[in-house]
């Protein structure tokens, strides 16, 4: 069975892609398929505990957008899916107004979904090691910055995370002991939008 994902990385460039991946199932489906591999609509569904023909719908939905396909299976009656890419991207800059709706509601439904995975995690965090309690958490900082350094401190953390990155696509790179963990990333601004600064005025001869 084939079980790597082929491509890196899959950009969402358009309004109607865009909401189609909003969807709270879909964005768990193509999270499981990346970090355990493809495996079928019923096996799917048990994981994260749907029914087959909602896993199934919502699974075909996503190759239509070219976010999943299909793979040989171990038989000719196994159909298992697989996703096509290791992440997906967006643009949050755009001034479309379509595209400015679409991507507040991507971002809406992923906070959702990582809110209710720290919640998951706080059910069963009394079952933990020490050494795994003190390892997990939450933390914050507050610091001011410009835009340019934002993206910058956001880019040098991208970096950090990279060095682990052919852990998720090959197994025999992950250590003893080693489990997935995932890395929460917000960088919101506190307070009101602050006006825009006049552009100062050019001399003139």
């Amino acid at each position: 069975m084939i079980d790597e994902v082929p491509e890196r990385s899959v950009k969402l460039t358009d309004p109607r892609t865009l909401r189609a991946y909003a969807h709270p199932l879909r964005m768990r489906l193509i999270g499981l398929l990346r970090s355990d591999g493809p495996m079928t609509a019923t096996k799917a569904a048990a994981r994260l505990d749907d029914n087959v023909p909602n896993c199934s719908f919502h699974l075909r939905q996503l190759a239509k957008y070219g976010l999943a396909e299909r793979v040989p299976g171990a038989d000719s009656r196994e159909r298992p899916w697989r996703a096509t890419a290791q992440s997906t991207s967006w643009d949050d800059d755009s001034d479309d107004p379509a595209m400015k709706a679409a991507t507040d509601q991507l971002n809406t439904v992923m906070l959702a979904l990582y809110a209710q995975r720290a919640q998951d995690y706080l059910a069963v965090r009394g079952d933990e090691s020490v050494e795994w309690r003190a390892a997990t958490g939450f933390s914050d900082a507050v610091l001011h910055v410009t835009a340019t350094e934002l993206r910058e401190l956001t880019e040098e953390v991208r970096t950090l995370l990279a060095r682990y990155d052919e852990r998720g696509a090959d197994r025999a790179r992950r250590p003893p002991g080693s489990r997935p963990v995932q890395i929460i990333q917000m960088a919101v601004p506190r307070g009101p939008v602050p006006p825009e600064e006049p552009r100062a005025e050019t001399d003139r001869d």
